[in-house]
């Protein structure tokens, strides 16, 4: 999750979210160059001296027509590319729903028979010592680690979104459509989201909490819930 002070991303736990990285630092580096490019030009504009002689304006209108658009190529390959990527959904190995109500997320695994459990946050009286507040909810998303988990989506009542930034999810529900995305945790642990869709005077209070365990863990939890 986040820390104090924190300029950049979270840690990337999944492997979509380390393409969103690698793309993220790519982009600043294009920008960099922009911001190089036109820096250099100011300066010989402000220290050079003014020349009256003419230069060959086919020459200048081939440079600057053919620049940008190798930039642009140059962001949009990549960016297209994990577009594709984040749309693609394979034989997941399992399904999650979500469904968002004012002010908390319901959870369905549809590949068992009756799991389902609505999550709260935490009240801040309540919070146990340690745990992180206004993030930490009374029932956590469990699943299997290294497995492709598809998420449907909605809401009940208005807009919201489901957004894990560690895993690269955020996907809108929105009231009678099913969205659906998917992601996969590439190693245990607890990663944390909230609602990114301002939904309301408790907008701020419905925190999401995806735990990643191993396989075993997974199918013992499951069983417990579902028995």
């Amino acid at each position: 999750m986040a820390n104090h002070s924190q300029f950049s991303f979270q840690d990337a736990s999944s492997p979509i979210m380390e393409e969103l990285l690698q793309f993220h630092d790519h982009a600043l580096m294009v920008a960099l160059a922009i911001c190089s490019l036109v820096l250099y030009l100011l300066t010989l504009m402000l220290t050079e001296k003014l020349s009256s002689s003419t230069v060959d304006a086919q020459a200048i209108e081939l440079v600057w027509t053919i620049l940008p658009a190798v930039v642009l190529v140059t962001l949009a390959l990549p960016s297209l590319r994990i577009l594709y990527m984040m749309d693609e959904i394979n034989e997941p190995d399992l399904t999650l729903k979500a469904i968002g109500h004012q002010w908390y997320w319901s959870y369905e695994y549809t590949d068992f028979k009756d799991l389902t459990f609505d999550s709260y946050m935490v009240p801040t009286s309540d919070l146990p010592l340690g745990h992180f507040r206004l993030l930490e909810v009374d029932h956590r998303v469990i699943v299997p680690t290294d497995s492709t988990v598809r998420v449907i989506v909605t809401a009940d009542d208005v807009l919201h979104s489901w957004a894990v930034p560690s895993l690269g999810v955020k996907t809108d529900a929105i009231p009678g459509r099913l969205n659906q995305t998917s992601f996969l945790a590439s190693r245990p642990g607890v990663y944390y989201g909230q609602c990114s869709e301002i939904c309301g005077a408790n907008h701020s209070f419905m925190p999401i909490v995806v735990e990643s365990t191993p396989l075993a863990n997974f199918e013992n939890w499951s069983s417990l819930l579902s028995s």
